[in-house]
């Protein structure tokens, strides 16, 4: 009989063991608590939708929806698509439900993308973000990229940049798209390979390739800003100078379009140069002031922002950066020799205590068990042997002092929650 080969996690993804835990569990206890001051509420969503709601988001004809979602039928004959971004499943909500407005919601989730695997570019990747829908206020836009650039400098990156962009209304922007097409065609011969054909579909698309030879074309023809109207050009330029006055330096990046058909006027994008690469974006977003439409509401303007975890968890390491972003320190470790039940007993009241305590188990000997203790990082090891047990004692002893031995003491049971007060400082 043939020996079954371990089971290894599907390309593209990957496992999130303890070692790394903290950090995941830090980051977005920060973004929580930072969506929770700007008066955010969380919201989810389901995993998977219509996949109409993509088609119509996102535009069926874009990269993401023709070539990247997992689609899928269901037993009904139901076509489904795993969600491969946060913000239209917001706006699909936001429709179907018609909550106050300006309705302010922040979501943890992960997305799902077919794609080559790249560092910080899995094909089940996570994101975190926020939406604001029913103003067009160019104060919120400044809000919501203020929240996430306050975000990053809170897990101690410092190596951020903002780069931002408007796109305009469909008129405005369609007037620069005719004059792009006729820029492109003269000059397909030098686009890639994937654009040489496809440029007049959707000229955009150019804009937002990172191929050299499509940057040489596009760096030497129209620009995007040149082409708003009034509106949209003092929209844009409120956003800036509120930016400016909160101290939020912002690069004009007149390439920045994003990759998403619904997208209108401020589009921005936060980019690490500590990742120093083409893959150094960390999180982005803008306006999508038509979207609500598209997915069958009335006319609703909105904007937000996703950010991906793993591409912020790469840029802290690469800036160096290794505070702790949230404590997960165990307190204490119950070392139980007695055979019956006082470890049970005992970790609960300390856990109902508000103490973070760890315990051995199988009847481990002393031995073996202080190793556990000290491995574990406690603070505190608490040991009940027979004769602690008959006395109504507890020994306690410090694992982290310098003469853990001169710091060993007994005291009776029913003072151990007072001593650990003291000793720990809770």
């Amino acid at each position: 009989m043939s020996e079954r080969q371990p089971l290894q996690s599907p390309i593209g993804t990957h496992d999130v063991m303890a070692d790394q835990s903290p950090l995941w569990e830090g980051v977005v206890a920060h973004f929580a608590q930072f969506a929770y001051r700007f008066g955010f509420s969380m919201i989810h969503t389901p995993m998977f939708e219509d996949v109409r709601v993509f088609h119509r988001g996102i535009g069926e004809k874009s990269d993401v929806a023709s070539k990247e979602m997992y689609v899928f039928e269901d037993r009904g004959g139901r076509s489904y698509a795993l969600r491969p971004e946060g913000t239209a499943p917001i706006v699909r909500a936001f429709v179907q439900h018609q909550p106050t407005v300006p309705f302010r919601a922040w979501y943890v989730t992960p997305a799902f993308r077919y794609e080559r695997p790249q560092a910080g570019r899995y094909r089940q990747h996570h994101q975190l973000g926020v939406e604001v829908l029913g103003t067009d206020d160019p104060a919120v836009d400044v809000e919501v990229i203020s929240l996430a650039w306050r975000f990053y400098q809170a897990l101690g990156l410092t190596q951020v940049r903002l780069l931002i962009n408007s796109m305009g209304h469909v008129e405005c922007r369609e007037r620069f798209v005719d004059v792009l097409r006729e820029e492109l065609h003269e000059h397909r011969q030098q686009l890639c390979d994937d654009h040489r054909q496809s440029y007049a579909e959707n000229p955009l698309r150019v804009l937002d390739c990172k191929r050299p030879s499509c940057i040489a074309v596009t760096d030497d023809g129209p620009s995007l800003p040149d082409f708003l109207c009034a509106p949209c050009a003092d929209h844009f330029a409120r956003v800036r100078t509120g930016l400016s006055a909160i101290g939020i330096e912002s690069v004009l990046t007149p390439r920045l379009v994003r990759g998403f058909d619904y997208y209108t006027r401020t589009t921005f994008e936060f980019v690490a140069d500590a990742l120093g690469s083409a893959q150094n974006a960390i999180g982005g977003g803008g306006r999508y002031d038509q979207l609500a439409e598209e997915l069958g509401g009335k006319p609703t303007s909105g904007i937000g922002f996703g950010s991906g975890i793993e591409r912020i968890l790469l840029a802290r390491a690469a800036e160096g950066v290794d505070q702790p972003l949230i404590n997960r320190d165990i307190d204490i470790f119950v070392v139980d020799t007695t055979g019956h039940d006082v470890a049970t007993v005992l970790v609960d009241q300390l856990r109902g205590a508000g103490w973070a305590t760890l315990r051995a188990y199988d009847n481990r000997s002393m031995k073996s068990q202080m190793k556990l203790a000290d491995k574990s990082g406690a603070k505190v090891a608490l040991l009940v042997g027979p004769q602690e047990e008959a006395a109504g004692e507890i020994t306690i002893r410090e694992l982290r002092s310098a003469d853990f031995e001169q710091s060993q003491r007994v005291v009776l049971r029913e003072e151990i929650l007072a001593t650990l007060r003291q000793t720990l400082g809770k």
